[in-house]
C-alpha cells in the first residue's frame, strides 16, 4: 500500500510538471537564455525574444519584444506570456514591476560573467522550466567541452572597444563580460585599473598601449571597418595600431556567457595567437 502511494505521488508530479510546462508562454528576455532554453527542448514554448537571441538561427521566427535595454512591458504584454526571463543589468526595474503588477510570473536574474554563472544560470532555468533531468545533460555535456578546451599561450594586452559610431566609444574594464572572457582566452585586459565602461580618449589609448583592439563585428562596422579604426585619434600610436592588430566577433557569441562560452573562448585565443 505504501508503494503503492509513493507510485501514485509521482505520477501525479509528473503529471502537474508536464501540464505546466504544456501551457508555458515563455519570453525571453535575454540571448543566453534564450540559448538555454532551447538546449532544455522548449523552444516551441517560446512565443516571444529580444534582439539579442540570434541563436540558434530558428528564433529569428520568433515574435521580437525589442531591445532589452528599451523594451516596453506592453509589448511583452501582448503576446500574453506566463513567464517572462530576463538579466537584471539588461532591464529597467519599471519594465519589470509592470510586467509582475500584471500577474506574469517574471524570473529575472543576475547574470555572473563567469563560467560557474553559466553553469548556475542554466540550472535555476532548468528548476523553474521543469527540466532539471534535461538540464543536468545539458551541463554535462558544457561541462565536458570545458574540460577539453585547449588554449595557446599568450603574452598579450587586449583592450575591448565597443562602439557605435566614431563618436560613441567607449573602452572596457574589470568586471564585465568583454574583461572576462579576455582572461578566459589567456589573455590580459590592457585597461584592468578601470572599473566597467569609460569613454575611449587617445590618451587612455596610448598609454592602455595593446597589443590588440578587440571589437563586435558590428562595432568594426560601425566606425567605416579596420580602415575607420585606425584613423582613431591615439589608434596608431599602439602596438595595435602599427601592427594593424584588429580582432572582431560576434557580439552575442563571444560576451553572452551561454552555452557556447566553451567555443567562444576557443576562438577568440586562436585569433588573438595569430
Amino acid at each position: 500500500m505504501k508503494h503503492y502511494k509513493k507510485s501514485l505521488s509521482f505520477i501525479l508530479t509528473l503529471l502537474i510538471l508536464t501540464s505546466a510546462q504544456a501551457q508555458q508562454r515563455i519570453i525571453s528576455l535575454n540571448g543566453a537564455i534564450s540559448e538555454m532554453l532551447c538546449a532544455l527542448g522548449l523552444e516551441s514554448q517560446i512565443v516571444g525574444v529580444d534582439i539579442s537571441s540570434s541563436y540558434p538561427a530558428s528564433l529569428q521566427q520568433k515574435a521580437k519584444v525589442g531591445y532589452n535595454r528599451t523594451l516596453s512591458a506592453e509589448g511583452v504584454l501582448a503576446l500574453r506570456p506566463t513567464l517572462v526571463l530576463g538579466a537584471a543589468n539588461e532591464l529597467k526595474p519599471q519594465v519589470v514591476e509592470q510586467l509582475k503588477a500584471a500577474n506574469v510570473n517574471t524570473q529575472i536574474f543576475t547574470q555572473e560573467y563567469t563560467v560557474e554563472g553559466t553553469r548556475k544560470l542554466l540550472q535555476s532555468l532548468a528548476a523553474i522550466t521543469g527540466t532539471v533531468e534535461k538540464g543536468k545533460q545539458v551541463l554535462a555535456d558544457f561541462d565536458k567541452q570545458m574540460a577539453g578546451l585547449q588554449l595557446k599561450p599568450l603574452n598579450k594586452k587586449v583592450l575591448f572597444i565597443y562602439a557605435r559610431g566614431v563618436g560613441a566609444m567607449t573602452i572596457c574594464g574589470s568586471g564585465t563580460s568583454p574583461d572576462q572572457i579576455i582572461r578566459l582566452a589567456g589573455a590580459s585586459n590592457a585597461v584592468p585599473e578601470i572599473k566597467d565602461f569609460k569613454p575611449l580618449s587617445s590618451e587612455a589609448l596610448v598609454a592602455a598601449n595593446p597589443d590588440v583592439l578587440l571589437l563586435f563585428d558590428t562595432g568594426l562596422e560601425s566606425v567605416g571597418g579596420e580602415a575607420g579604426m585606425l584613423k582613431v585619434p591615439g589608434v596608431s600610436a599602439t602596438n595595435a595600431g602599427r601592427n594593424k592588430k584588429i580582432v572582431t566577433m560576434d557580439g552575442q557569441f563571444m560576451a553572452g556567457f551561454g552555452l557556447r562560452l566553451p567555443q567562444a573562448i576557443a576562438e577568440l585565443n586562436k585569433k588573438l595567437s595569430l
